[in-house]
């Protein structure tokens, strides 16, 4: 993308902006990336330390999670294998697309965070949607990992007492609500409440070794299955046109690393939009492989009938897959402190905005508040887990704000980037990145009401 001559819109005194407000709403820093200060003379000069092989392995880390659980059921929803890799393949040149204007849109405005460069280019009003929706966003991906731990804490437990799995058990400590709250209170709890979180680099290693794990295991039980393994049907069509579009919250999920792309970009040793275009390819490529893996042989395993959560489909009292749920618990345990913090600095920023107070003037209040934030936070997260038992029913929430950050909020900074551009005659090039902006606008608002909506009607009120 050629840049103009012109300036990015820069609306940041509103809401009495401060540089100390700004570094306190700095957010989804990715857990391998250290930045330099944006104010930092030598900055776009190479002052990075992450090469671009690097910031292929960040990418993909934040890439991969715990979303890939759901990437089977969403081959089933979408009606079939076929129908399952043409939709991530529709919706990758949009992923990709989306990493690439938002740095380039970080290079022209000069900010280093997804919500700061959203701030600058589009201004108030959808930077503040922006940062709601990540606060939004992160609070529903907290609920989800609880739903998780319970899950798969269900299946370890039904193997150690050796009992029926659909006869349940009686003793109250093996109860699923009590699991989950001891679980979250002894071990979740304790590492939210710290102010920053030191352990980043761990977490991120060790849900990289999960993920892959737990991918390979499904691979290898498709290819190998047990024995016992009944045949199941296996749709090769969606049951409806529409039900395509339910498999779309789940790969907005699977792919969602746009936030934390900005602060990967800007940590490179040459941050330049070309190179940065090879790296996000490389990494959605390897991303693609893994859902796709993962999609295609949990899917063809346990065909209609596979759960939401694919460990879920799987016997208690097989060994390969008991240790991939004790991965899956071990990097929900470490990323859930990681999301809150993101969520807490979030809010944190909004209220420092809207009061316009300075970070060294609220030194006393911070703590105090974030520890009302993070025990608020936590226990809301908690009941709801408590009650909603199926993670489809979050993901397809969450799935849809992921679309706003992989399609709406690039689209529009990319839109309103061409036009603060000072022109004399608009080339064909310009029209065709505001025609493209304007599609991806259109195409996240189109993903998101539709599957906030079927969400709203049809799953969380059956």
């Amino acid at each position: 993308m050629a840049q103009g001559t012109g300036s990015i819109n820069s609306d940041y005194k509103d809401w009495e902006w401060s540089d100390d407000a700004g570094e306190r709403a700095r957010l989804l820093q990715s857990p391998s990336v250290e930045t330099v200060p944006k104010n930092s003379e030598s900055q776009g000069n190479g002052v990075g330390t992450t090469s671009a092989l690097g910031a292929v392995f960040i990418v993909v880390n934040a890439a991969l999670g715990a979303g890939l659980l759901n990437f089977p059921a969403a081959f089933s929803m979408a009606g079939g294998v076929a129908a399952g890799i043409t939709l991530q393949m529709c919706m990758l040149i949009f992923i990709i697309g989306g990493l690439v204007i938002l740095a380039y849109c970080s290079q022209a405005s000069n900010e280093r965070t997804y919500q700061e460069v959203v701030w600058a280019v589009c201004g108030k009003v959808p930077g503040v949607l922006c940062e709601v929706a990540i606060a939004v966003y992160t609070f529903g991906t907290c609920i989800a990992f609880l739903i998780i731990i319970g899950d798969q804490e269900d299946k370890i437990i039904a193997a150690l007492v050796k009992e029926p799995e659909e006869v349940g058990s009686s003793r109250w400590y093996t109860d699923r609500k009590f699991t989950i709250s001891i679980t979250a209170f002894l071990l979740i709890l304790p590492l939210s409440i710290p102010k920053e979180i030191g352990f980043q680099k761990y977490a991120s290693s060790l849900s990289v070794i999960g993920t892959w794990y737990v991918t390979a295991v499904i691979i290898i039980k498709y290819i190998w299955p047990d024995k016992e393994l009944v045949p199941v049907e296996i749709p090769t069509s969606p049951s409806t046109w529409t039900a395509v579009f339910n498999a779309m919250p789940t790969i907005c999920f699977g792919f969602q690393c746009h936030v934390s792309s900005v602060p990967v970009f800007n940590s490179m040793k040459q941050p330049e939009v070309k190179t940065w275009g090879a790296v996000v390819t490389a990494a959605m490529v390897i991303a693609l492989f893994v859902y796709t893996g993962t999609g295609i042989c949990g899917f063809l395993t346990f065909g209609a009938g596979v759960e939401q959560d694919v460990l879920m489909s799987y016997p208690s009292n097989d060994i390969p897959v008991a240790l991939a749920r004790a991965f899956i618990i071990l990097c929900v345990l470490t990323s859930y402190p990681i999301l809150h913090f993101c969520g807490r600095a979030v809010l944190e920023g909004l209220w420092l905005r809207y009061t316009g107070i300075t970070v060294e003037e609220d030194v006393v209040r911070e703590r105090r508040r974030r520890l009302l934030q993070t025990i608020s936070w936590f226990l809301l997260t908690l009941l709801l887990a408590l009650f909603i038992p199926d993670i489809g029913k979050v993901i397809s929430v969450i799935g849809g704000l992921a679309a706003c950050f992989i399609f709406v909020f690039p689209g529009l900074c990319l839109i309103q980037a061409k036009l603060s551009e000072i022109q004399e005659t608009r080339a064909i090039s310009w029209w065709a990145q505001v025609s493209y902006g304007v599609f991806m606008v259109t195409l996240g608002a189109f993903i998101f009401g539709q599957t906030t909506a079927n969400a709203i009607f049809v799953d969380l009120t059956a």
